[in-house]
């Protein structure tokens, strides 16, 4: 029981004895489109393409489906589509008439949206419900992207921030980072001519990888050694954006983005769309054959205006409500938009010590074949980071995982996994923290 895991509380709050007169909740059906760069395709496209995935297994039909929730973040900025997104995409599919949903929680769109959908059936409300996360972040074949409008784009990350204090803070870390850009090129460790455009988040990743490097000793090694070991991962994942394989020494030769970071540590921006199908323990009874998977815990939380880890407290939410530690979870999905971002993720969710992120990695624990496999994905950095579908993807991942549908990939014997799925920035934490715990068909 939960009482044994150092650090994580066993006392009961009113959100956790709320969770546990609950009704039970499983996903039945999940889908997802390759993630890539889909010219010729808008959000309808790739929200139909994605819905025709997860009717292939999918026990239930559409028209069983009482209630959907969708997760977007940027068609509002890309095509002024700001308001009614869910109507918009899922109506041409014959999906209206009940409750849509709309959600945007920056990179968290798609795991808050499960979220939703999670409550929307534990409760009572709905007995089956649909969550989906679709973006489309890639400019069309009809108009080439210009190197001006992709600064542009990249800036436009800025509104999962608080735009008013960051946008100064941003141009004090991007000056930090092209100051040490520039020192390098000095000692001829890396090519000043091959800079360019960046996320302003890639900063702030930065300014955090520099500081645990200070703090406890972490190599840029280390985190290359993540990276390669989130290409192998992803190199056995024919849904993912990048496929292919690379050494820590690649790693680390590849372009710098923003020290210690090079473009290899760091998500590729793309499209994509993925779904799941929830329904609730009367109505799993009336379905044929299918191989549910249970969900054990859902915690959503935003950042604190005290500070603190905000995924670290998640994890000890889910942790609690689950009943488990995290040495009961076999693998994991967490939200590496850099290598940085699975280094201290493993941290906050208790795989590790603090400050033992690198060694953990370096170890080899998180690679397949290791004692906890982190990204069998391939993670944002290789499947890719389209985002508010992200946090869905991580959950399709898990589904295939705990049902035995891996491939190549395959986590031997795993029966629980955990989701984690950070979304925008307050200050340089997560603005948003969604935390997930599956258990596959007979526990």
């Amino acid at each position: 029981m939960l009482g044994r895991h150092q650090g994580y509380r066993t006392r009961t709050c009113p959100h956790t004895v709320w969770m546990h007169i609950m009704r039970g909740v499983h996903i039945v059906a999940v889908g997802m489109i390759p993630f890539g760069k889909y010219p010729d395709k808008g959000v309808k496209d790739l929200t139909a393409m994605a819905m025709g995935s997860l009717r292939k297994d999918s026990p239930v039909e559409l028209d069983e489906v009482e209630a959907a929730w969708m997760g977007n973040a940027g068609w509002g900025m890309s095509q002024g589509q700001h308001c009614i997104r869910g109507q918009v995409a899922l109506g041409p599919l014959g999906i209206g008439g009940i409750p849509i949903m709309n959600v945007e929680n920056a990179c968290a769109g798609g795991s808050s949206a499960l979220h939703g959908a999670f409550l929307g059936v534990a409760s009572g409300a709905y007995d089956v419900a649909i969550a989906i996360g679709v973006e489309k972040m890639t400019p069309s074949s009809s108009a080439p992207e210009t190197p001006t409008e992709k600064e542009k784009r990249f800036q436009g990350f800025l509104a999962g921030t608080d735009v008013e204090v960051t946008t100064k803070l941003i141009e004090q870390m991007k000056a930090q980072a092209d100051a040490k850009r520039a020192e390098l090129a000095a000692s001829g460790k890396v090519d000043e001519a091959k800079g360019g455009a960046r996320s302003p988040f890639m900063d702030i990743y930065s300014l955090a990888s520099r500081a645990h490097m200070e703090r406890y000793g972490t190599t840029q090694e280390q985190l290359a050694i993540i990276a390669a070991k989130n290409h192998m991962h992803g190199s056995l994942n024919p849904d993912a954006q990048y496929r292919m394989t690379m050494t820590v020494e690649e790693v680390l030769e590849d372009r710098l983005v923003s020290y210690p970071l090079t473009r290899a540590m760091c998500a590729p921006t793309g499209d994509g769309a993925a779904a799941a199908i929830l329904v609730s323990d009367d109505y799993l009874g009336r379905l044929g054959e299918c191989r549910p998977v249970r969900i054990r815990a859902s915690v959503l939380r935003s950042a604190s205006p005290t500070g603190g880890n905000q995924a670290a407290v998640a994890a000890r939410k889910a942790y609690e409500i689950a009943g488990v530690g995290p040495e009961d979870i076999h693998t994991a999905e967490v939200h590496d938009a850099t290598a940085f971002g699975e280094l201290a993720q493993t941290e906050s969710l208790g795989f590790c010590g603090e400050g033992e992120g690198g060694p953990y990695a370096q170890s080899g624990a998180t690679a397949l074949g290791g004692s906890k496999p982190i990204n069998p994905s391939g993670g944002l950095e290789c499947r890719g980071h389209p985002i508010g579908a992200t946090g869905l993807a991580q959950a399709v991942e898990l589904v295939r995982q705990l049902t035995g549908e891996a491939g190549d990939r395959q986590v031997a014997g795993a029966r629980l996994a955990l989701a984690e799925n950070g979304g925008g920035f307050l200050g340089t934490g997560e603005a948003a923290i969604a935390i997930h715990i599956f258990e596959g068909p007979g526990g």
